[in-house]
Parts: structure tokens; sequence; C-alpha cells
């Protein structure tokens, strides 16, 4: 399943115009993408977001109202958040979850919004490799075995697929 178009326009219908530029306010787009890292030797890539505290998770991001694939935004945020590239494989799961969007997220979303539609992927590296962090996003990274990793990770989804890998 793939949401070819978002139900809810990018930009705010009463929004205010940026001073000088022109451009209306943006709500962040009701659809993201799940990446999860592991080894050949079944160990998983989590990492420590700064807010929440204490909120472990795998690599996660919304999509922009420009991308039209999920994959070229799961490549993004696989580099924005942990600096492999294209040097790695990204590989659909062919899973798309819907989940209520949290209350204390649910600001950054168009009023009538409420759940969020994510497309999981995985990437298979042979080893783990050092990851360089967006110290804007996350603050920590650990490699931990499957079921660690699954039972560490906040959301549902993101167990579920770490416990689905090949």
């Amino acid at each position: 399943m793939t949401a070819r178009n978002p139900p809810n326009p990018p930009f705010s219908k009463g929004g205010s115009r940026a001073s000088g530029g022109g451009i209306f306010f943006r709500y962040k787009r009701p659809e993201s993408v799940l990446v999860v890292v592991y080894t050949a030797a079944g160990e998983v890539l989590v990492l420590r977001r700064c807010q929440p505290p204490d909120f472990w998770q795998s690599v996660t991001g919304s999509l922009r109202w420009e991308e039209a694939d999920p994959l070229d935004a799961a490549r993004r945020e696989l580099y924005e958040e942990t600096g492999l590239g294209d040097e790695v494989e990204v590989i659909g799961c062919g899973t798309v979850n819907r989940f209520p969007i949290l209350p204390p997220w649910r600001h950054r979303y168009a009023p009538d919004v409420v759940e969020n539609l994510e497309h999981v992927f995985r990437v298979l590296l042979p080893e783990q490799r050092p990851i360089a962090l967006n110290p804007a996003e996350h603050s920590k990274y650990e490699w931990l075995p499957r079921l660690t990793a699954a039972t560490r990770v906040a959301s549902w989804t993101n167990r579920d697929a770490i416990l689905q890998l090949p």
C-alpha cells in the first residue's frame, strides 16, 4: 500500500506569510519511514533521541511534501541520522503501518490529522560500523542483540520491524 496523495495540503489554511519570503507555515507530512539497520551477526542499531529523554528508536523520519517515493526519504533519513549513504542498500520490507499520532506531537500536523502512515525498510551491514549521529536529533547509539533492541525501542511498529528481520 502506498499513499499517493497526502491527506492534507502542505500549507495551513490560515497560515501567515514569512517576512519577505511569501512562504506559508508548513505542517509536517503525516507519512514517514522506519529504517532498521542490522548486522549479519544479528545486532540492531538503536538511537536515543534527544527529546523526549530515553526514547530509543531505529532511523525514522517524515517524508517531505515534495518526496514522491518513500525509498528516497528512507535513504535521506539514513544519511542524515547515521552518515550511512550510497554504500549501503536500503530494502523495502513491504510493510506499511498506520498508527495514531500521539498528542505530544500532534501540533506538528494539520489540525485534522490524527494518524501517520509509516513505510518500513531495512539495511543489512556485514558488521557494525561507527555511526555519525546528528546531535540535534540523537544523543547516543548502541548495537544490541535483536531481542534486546526490540525491547529497548519505544514504538510497537519499530519492535515488530526488528522482530521480523530475516
